[in-house]
């Protein structure tokens, strides 16, 4: 389909990197307004001590209100398994709407029986304030964003563009990091392949900001590159590298790979919007299935 691109709209990108989990999130400023918004937050967890904490959410609220900045959206990429959303803290301090790809119910139905969730568990995305379709549109101040739906790592990924910035999620990572696991429930490595066409089918200049980097070989953590340099250089999608190239290699290179060290209580936390679940007294409880995943 054709995307309403605005490469004049260059919106004001303000990265927070989060050393625990390799995630960057990001705060997006409209260049002719005080409006922004959040793209996929961190709530911090010390998993062993079953402990919450806020001190990567209170660093983007601090920015914001430094900056006298007024918040329209907390965006969610997809439903994470590597990192706790912080999306309802962060409402309830500063205000602004959740939103998810609407796949999120097909997340939400697989997970929801992994997890043994009973029926007052809903899954038709109503955690969250919005569900972005395939070319679904919305405004940050007078800047419009809209969604592309980018499946292959998850079922509800999106990369959401925003003037000439594309938030790309798990879809890619930077060139010399390629791409992200498809072997999750509901991934799909020839999917992923044709999401990641998608996005690099974008004007070459598009400024490309990253959900993760791991510094390979070393190197500084990094989170911006370019669709030119994303065609040009990255190791599993650019060149010459054919579809079959990439299935192949993404399925044995997946098969080799451990479980994310969050991923159980990611999973439950994110695909409630990023609200903790409860047991039946009220009590903040997560469940860990065994032989579940």
């Amino acid at each position: 389909m054709s995307y309403p691109i605005d490469m004049s709209v260059k919106p004001e990108v303000s990265a927070h990197f989060d050393e625990a989990t390799n995630t960057i999130t990001y705060i997006v400023k409209d260049p002719t307004s005080n409006h922004c918004a959040i793209i996929d937050s961190v709530m911090d967890i010390d998993y062993a001590a079953g402990r919450i904490t806020y001190d990567h959410a209170d660093g983007l609220i601090a920015e914001i209100k430094e900056r006298g900045l007024t918040l329209d959206w907390i965006i969610e990429t997809h439903v994470h398994a590597d990192h706790l959303s912080a999306a309802p803290y962060l409402q309830q301090k500063l205000g602004g709407k959740i939103g998810v790809g609407e796949k999120i119910m097909v997340v939400q139905e697989t997970f929801g029986k992994v997890f043994n969730e009973g029926t007052e568990f809903q899954r038709d995305g109503s955690q969250f304030d919005a569900l972005f379709k395939e070319g679904d549109t919305y405004k940050i101040g007078n800047m419009q964003g809209f969604a592309m739906h980018t499946p292959g790592h998850t079922p509800a990924c999106m990369v959401h563009v925003i003037g000439d910035a594309a938030f790309v999620g798990d879809t890619l990572f930077m060139p010399d990091g390629g791409s992200a696991r498809c072997d999750f429930p509901g991934g799909d490595a020839g999917d992923l392949y044709d999401s990641i066409q998608k996005v690099l089918s974008l004007p070459d200049e598009t400024r490309l900001f990253m959900c993760h980097d791991y510094g390979p070989n070393g190197r500084a953590i990094e989170w911006e590159t370019t669709v030119a340099e994303q065609k040009r250089d990255n190791i599993h999608v650019g060149g010459d590298k054919t579809r079959a190239d990439f299935i192949k290699f993404r399925t044995e290179r997946d098969a080799q790979l451990s479980m994310p060290k969050l991923i159980i209580p990611s999973l439950q936390v994110n695909m409630r919007a990023g609200e903790i679940p409860k047991d039946k007294d009220g009590n903040q409880m997560l469940k860990v299935p065994v032989n579940g995943l």
